[in-house]
């Protein structure tokens, strides 16, 4: 017998895609669960709520839930941007509110025409002051964005009188119509929607966002218009900021000064929840939009079930929902990268 015939036998190595499709199973799935698990969580939440309560399914409440966050959307969608490039946005509730008395001056003095143009020039031009400080003046977003929160708000309450005038959106204005009922500022809202997921899925602006946040030297060395692309970001979320405060004075027929008071908190937290890392280069419109509809079902259930214990309770949840959300999120990340 040969000394060969004595070693013992080996198997043959294992082909190298056997050995990475655990792996890339376990980041497609942790990849569904990010992108999708807030559609799941607002299906599943629904789906609970339709069991154990005979007024949730019933369409009254459903256009409560859509009409009265409207406007809470189009925040997110601008902040979605924001966040996808690594940013953030203190500012779009003061924004927001700011929109909403120069929507309601405008067409107090000039008519639907100024009461659409008005804010939603202010708003850009807020936006691209706050984009060239973060992208020219490498000032830190957190920053500039809160002194633009402070900034925004110290400007209505010189417009208003420190909140003593109120302007009134006239009855018989054309500007009222877009603010009445349910289905003029949801299918406004929804028609935003869309163009946004088209933007930031089918154009060079949107696959910048997305690199700029996954690795913003490799979009530099790349050539791609980083510092432009940040200005722009800036420029939409203000302006979606001042479009939505505008649509919510028709709504209410008049400018309320004290409205979008941590308005901030719910888009980024509504961003976050559809999915959107808050460190960047990954999220999606869709997800944004069920990340507000599942604070929207929070809310009605807290509202329905525990109304005895007010808001505090609401932001109690809230808080809580969210720091689940980023631990799963980080997890998630976790995964993808050990993988």
């Amino acid at each position: 017998m040969t000394p060969s015939a004595l070693r013992p036998a080996t198997l043959p190595p294992r082909p190298a895609s056997d050995a990475a499709q655990p792996a890339a199973l376990r980041e497609r799935l942790a990849s569904h669960i990010q992108r999708r698990g807030a559609l799941a969580v607002l299906v599943l939440m629904a789906a609970l709520a339709s069991a154990t309560s005979s007024t949730f399914p019933t369409w009254s409440n459903i256009s409560s839930i859509l009409g009265n966050n409207a406007f809470v959307w189009l925040l997110a969608l601008g902040m979605t941007f924001v966040i996808l490039t690594g940013g953030i946005d203190l500012s779009v509730g003061s924004v927001y509110a700011l929109g909403g008395v120069l929507g309601a001056y405008g067409a107090h003095t000039g008519g639907t025409w100024l009461a659409v143009v008005l804010p939603l020039a202010v708003g850009a031009l807020w936006g691209t002051a706050q984009g060239l400080l973060v992208a020219r003046a490498r000032m830190a977003p957190f920053i500039v964005t809160l002194a633009g929160l402070l900034g925004a708000r110290g400007l209505l309450q010189a417009l208003t009188d420190e909140g003593a005038t109120t302007y009134l959106v006239p009855a018989d204005s054309a500007f009222r119509r877009l603010g009445d009922g349910t289905w003029v500022p949801v299918l406004l809202v929804a028609a935003l929607f869309g163009a946004g997921a088209l933007l930031l899925t089918r154009t060079r602006f949107g696959a910048t966002v997305t690199a700029l946040g996954g690795n913003e030297n490799a979009a530099t060395l790349m050539g791609l218009p980083v510092a432009r692309t940040k200005v722009l970001v800036y420029v939409l979320s203000a302006t979606l900021a001042a479009a939505a405060g505008a649509l919510g004075s028709a709504r209410l027929g008049s400018g309320v000064t004290t409205i979008g008071v941590g308005y901030e908190l719910t888009a980024i937290a509504s961003v976050v929840i559809g999915g959107t890392l808050l460190t960047g280069g990954s999220g999606s419109i869709g997800g944004t939009a069920s990340g507000v509809l599942v604070l929207a079902v929070i809310h009605n259930l807290i509202d329905h079930y525990f109304s005895q214990y007010g808001s505090a309770f609401t932001d109690t949840v809230n808080g809580a929902f969210l720091a689940v959300v980023v631990l799963v999120q980080a997890l998630l990340s976790r995964t993808r990268q050990t993988d």
